[in-house]
């Protein structure tokens, strides 16, 4: 596998680029001008990306979803190069530092912020509610039984629940029940079946 990330840049920083990889270095004049330089600071999110003497903002975000990068030799077999998760985006100097870590949109415009489109929310949780479940179950863990009314009762100490009994309901004739094991039950047989053995 190879390393790789995804270098986004302004269009006018796009443009000196593509300049640049397309001239060779020796045909460049100043080779100051044909230098890129890319630093970050002590966090490791953000950064300055020089192209020649200019400098830019940089960030580095997390994608929502990981991109598959792929090469191919003959037009045919596509052969998977690296998993991409991460984003490097220059911008201009005016422009606003994006919020947060991880970039809202993916790649592409179907991806337009995805992750609130397309992944699932975290859900709210009471934390009060989440504080007294977790008691409950420190409680059962620890053989005390936990009632409804969240009255906490010794499970030795005359508070045994007892199973409300199970209502059976009428048999019905013609109606056969399964067999209490999971195997089928044999159908009924009438009294004009034994004779015959």
């Amino acid at each position: 596998m190879e390393e790789q990330f995804i270098l986004r840049v302004p269009p006018s920083v796009a443009e000196r680029i593509e300049r640049l990889m397309n001239e060779s270095a020796a045909s460049s004049s100043n080779p100051d001008e044909a230098s890129l330089d890319l630093s970050f600071s002590e966090d490791g999110r953000n950064g300055t990306f020089m192209i020649g003497n200019e400098s830019f903002p940089a960030s580095l975000l997390d994608l929502p979803a990981v991109v598959e990068s792929y090469k191919t030799y003959d037009d045919s077999v596509l052969i998977k190069t690296a998993d991409v998760g991460q984003m490097i985006m220059v911008r201009e100097e005016n422009d606003p530092a994006p919020e947060g870590v991880e970039y809202k949109h993916g790649l592409t415009p179907p991806m337009r912020d995805a992750r609130r489109r397309r992944f699932r929310r975290e859900p709210d949780l009471n934390a009060e509610l989440v504080n007294q479940v977790e008691k409950h179950l420190i409680s059962i863990m620890h053989g005390v039984s936990v009632n409804q009314n969240a009255s906490a009762t010794g499970g030795e100490e005359g508070g045994d629940r007892k199973k409300p009994p199970v209502a059976r309901a009428a048999k019905q004739p013609g109606v056969q029940e399964p067999a209490a094991n999971g195997e089928e039950a044999d159908p009924e047989r009438s009294d004009s079946d034994d004779s015959d053995n």
